[in-house]
């Protein structure tokens, strides 16, 4: 990872909330203050990178209420910053902002402002697209669950679906390696020792394969802590499709505590669990808030779209249990159902019409009444098969649509990897 493969805004990011050396005389910025840094430089139609110009450090301290000797001291230790970046570099660790292009956008639209400043790895970045199944839970798990996250872990395998996890003893260690003894692609994310993990000899082989990507919000060097164990659960559910808790203590824990954070979040993946009079307590409780019992797989080859039907069919039940009696009152009034016969007097004729004149095809008609949908959706980088889980579409119908985007014009494809964006006017 070569210096000048650090965009200068990450470079202004990594002064501003990394830590660099043994120094720790000027504390780094919180994801906090760091997120009201950046509403400040969003509204003053900045980058990180104008605070490498010191003439605009005063108006960002007052501006993002910051303490001007502070950001003064962070933003001037660029020959800490060179020495961390020839070690990371020597490790094979490399850095990435929020600014960068290759960021995840999971993270962008899943934790919004709690997105992670800085994301630190060793591996593939194409991997950082993520998807698949994070699998979680304690360490110390019982026969049982270490036997089920074999068979959960080697059916995503079978499946061609990557295993997310944090790398920790018990459930995260069995079904990473279990993932990788059979051939599949795994994502860790770790809390603690990023670098001293990477150089483990099995580790090394699976990275360079392309098989294993190891990231961490927190600095390569960085020793455990019950904080950074527990703030990283949300990095873990924010890159995968779906969750799976094999094991989970009620109340006790960081798997208790990264699920029930994530079953609370407004935009949560689906989580499930596993089943069983033999599963902890912690996973039946989890139910109560929203988790559902992994299911029995008729199709091994088809997972993907199993859990794709649960996850649609449990989110529509979710919003019918959340309607209020005052809702379900109104939707079954006469009065309600009177008034929505004279909307639909008035809408409908100004509906928008398929156009299916001997000019044009059904399909032709089609494609150009969900055109606009699918740009307004690909203002950043996505791939097909994002794109169609995200819109409820078969993945070959989705490729049929991008590739006419892109022949008309309207969408640009992108390789290494594939992916599709708009083409700005």
């Amino acid at each position: 990872m070569a210096d000048d493969f650090i965009t200068d805004d990450t470079k202004a990011i990594i002064l501003l909330c990394g830590i660099l050396g043994k120094d720790r005389s000027v504390k780094p910025l919180t994801q906090g203050e760091y997120s009201a840094l950046v509403r400040w430089l969003i509204k003053e139609t900045m980058r990180p990178k104008d605070l490498l110009d010191h003439e605009n450090i005063d108006l960002a301290a007052t501006g993002a209420g910051c303490d001007k000797e502070r950001l003064t001291a962070l933003l001037n230790r660029g020959v800490q910053l060179g020495f961390a970046i020839e070690e990371w570099q020597r490790n094979g660790i490399w850095v990435i902002s929020r600014s960068d292009n290759d960021y995840p956008r999971r993270y962008k639209t899943h934790l919004k402002e709690k997105a992670p400043p800085l994301l630190f790895g060793a591996g593939d970045r194409s991997l950082l697209l993520g998807g698949g199944v994070a699998i979680v839970g304690s360490r110390n798990v019982d026969t049982e669950g270490e036997e089920f996250t074999h068979k959960i872990a080697k059916l995503c395998v079978n499946n061609k679906m990557p295993i997310v996890s944090g790398g920790a003893r018990g459930v995260d260690q069995i079904a990473m390696t279990t993932a990788l003894d059979t051939g599949g692609v795994t994502i860790g994310v770790l809390a603690e020792n990023l670098l001293q993990k990477s150089i483990v000899r099995k580790t090394r082989q699976a990275i360079a394969d392309g098989r294993m990507l190891l990231i961490s919000p927190f600095h390569p060097n960085a020793r455990f802590s019950v904080g950074t164990a527990m703030g990283r659960n949300k990095f873990i559910y924010a890159l995968a499709d779906y969750a799976l808790v094999v094991s989970a203590e009620y109340k006790k824990g960081g798997t208790w505590a990264g699920a029930e954070e994530e079953l609370r979040r407004e935009t949560s993946i689906t989580v499930f669990v596993r089943p069983g009079n033999n599963a902890p307590s912690g996973n039946h409780k989890l139910i109560d808030l929203g988790a559902i019992e992994w299911p029995e797989i008729t199709f091994e080859s088809s997972l993907n779209q199993q859990l794709a039907t649960i996850s649609s069919t449990h989110i529509q039940e979710s919003k019918k249990k959340n309607l209020s009696l005052f809702d379900f009152q109104n939707q079954s009034s006469p009065q309600n159902e009177k008034q929505k016969k004279a909307d639909k007097a008035v809408t409908c004729p100004t509906e928008p019409k398929l156009e299916t004149s001997s000019n044009k095809t059904p399909a032709e008609a089609i494609f150009e009444a969900v055109l606009p949908v699918i740009i307004n959706q690909i203002d950043e980088p996505i791939t097909a098969q994002e794109l169609s889980a995200r819109l409820e579409i078969s993945k070959p119908q989705m490729n049929n649509w991008l590739k006419k985007a892109v022949s008309q014009g309207k969408a640009r494809k992108l390789s290494r990897p594939v992916r599709f964006c708009k083409i700005q006017d």
